[in-house]
């Protein structure tokens, strides 16, 4: 998972409001129920002593933020008086979280957001087709296709000597249009850098479509003749499909982490271990089991790497005044600081992982902890 979304927050100085508030709006009480649920962590917040201005500007985003139908929730990040990040979330928090602190608490977000795939799905016929393309950040884009061609789309029968020529107009009408849809398809993908580009509809124009897209989308490209452009057809099927592509893709990126850190024996194990390969600009990618009952906490200075398990540790490398933070926070701000990826995993997926987080390396070298060193 890219973490390069959350670098707003920590370009600036804290302390932090953060808040999870299941924001659902589907019945004729919601809003007085959203409206209780924020009073209780408005209060919750001035106790924890943040500065009234700063919680102000969080119950602007509240009460005026545009609402998603069903079930949904926000996540909102302020600092001296600013809102700097707002998050919507597909589903409600686990329970609704509001903290004040040094560091912005971003891990019941980066959780649940999970590994995020950028895509690209085009739904074709012969005339044209309909494309939508997410960025792993979410942002959605959208297309509608027409092709050049509008006559003689259809091969007909009119016998004769002209058979064979209707036909032939037919076909190269069809490559046309598809000709023009792999394009758009092309372009769509490399503004949102798609992780899978799925074809859907017609079968001779997927075909068509799939047959004129650049090489380099080849590898990624996924076929399907569920859907129709034809006026009320059911999207489900290609929904499913297209969903089903994405949660394989989003599985083989969990499995590709857990081989890579599998294959380094010995090394990056363990939160010393992970803390240790941090403070070096050493990790990859962050292995992190995701426990939102966790409370462990490490020391920080201002820079991103002055992260330590032990206040001593900062003092060594001249931070003033290390403070306590939760430790996932700490992490995370690290991780963004060095431009690491992190991966989020269910207890199942990691049940030996030493102190639930690990490090894949991007090197290792003699003083790397574990090989002998430690």
């Amino acid at each position: 998972m890219q973490l390069s979304f959350l670098r707003p927050l920590y370009d600036r100085p804290g302390p932090w409001c953060s808040v999870y508030l299941d924001a659902s709006r589907d019945t004729h009480d919601s809003r007085p129920a959203v409206d209780l649920r924020w009073r209780s962590l408005k209060g919750s917040l001035l106790e924890q002593g943040a500065d009234q201005v700063t919680v102000d500007a969080v119950e602007e985003v509240v009460r005026r933020h545009d609402p998603m139908p069903g079930d949904y929730g926000v996540a909102i990040f302020a600092t001296r008086g600013r809102v700097v990040l707002t998050e919507y979330l597909s589903a409600p928090p686990l329970r609704d979280l509001a903290s004040w602190s040094a560091l912005p608490h971003t891990m019941p977000l980066v959780a649940q957001r999970g590994e995020q795939i950028a895509w690209v799905r085009v739904l074709a016929d012969r005339i044209g087709a309909d494309a939508i393309a997410v960025s792993a950040g979410g942002v959605p884009r959208k297309s509608h296709i027409v092709g050049r061609e509008s006559y003689q789309l259809r091969q007909v029968n009119p016998g004769g000597w002209s058979q064979s020529r209707y036909q032939r107009a037919a076909m190269e009408a069809w490559h046309h249009n598809a000709g023009d849809a792999a394009a758009a398809t092309a372009e769509l993908a490399d503004k949102v850098g798609a992780d899978v580009v799925v074809v859907a509809g017609d079968v001779r124009a997927t075909g068509m479509i799939a047959a004129q897209l650049p090489e380099r989308w080849q590898d990624v490209l996924v076929r399907t003749d569920a859907g129709s452009r034809a006026r009320g057809a059911d999207p489900m099927l290609m929904d499913d499909v297209t969903v089903q592509t994405i949660a394989e893709i989003a599985d083989q990126r969990i499995t590709t982490a857990l081989d890579r850190f599998g294959t380094q024996e010995d090394v990056g194990a363990g939160l010393d271990a992970v803390v240790s390969a941090l403070q070096r600009n050493q990790v990859d990618t962050m292995l992190i089991v995701d426990d939102p009952s966790a409370t462990g906490e490490l020391w920080v200075g201002p820079e991103p790497t002055e992260i330590a398990t032990d206040p001593r540790q900062l003092e060594a490398m001249s931070v003033a005044d290390p403070q306590r933070v939760r430790a996932d926070a700490a992490l995370l701000r690290a991780l963004v600081g060095t431009d690491a990826d992190l991966t989020v995993l269910a207890p199942e997926e990691a049940p030996e992982l030493t102190d639930g987080v690990g490090a894949v390396l991007r090197y290792v070298d003699a003083s790397t902890p574990g090989r002998g060193n430690a």
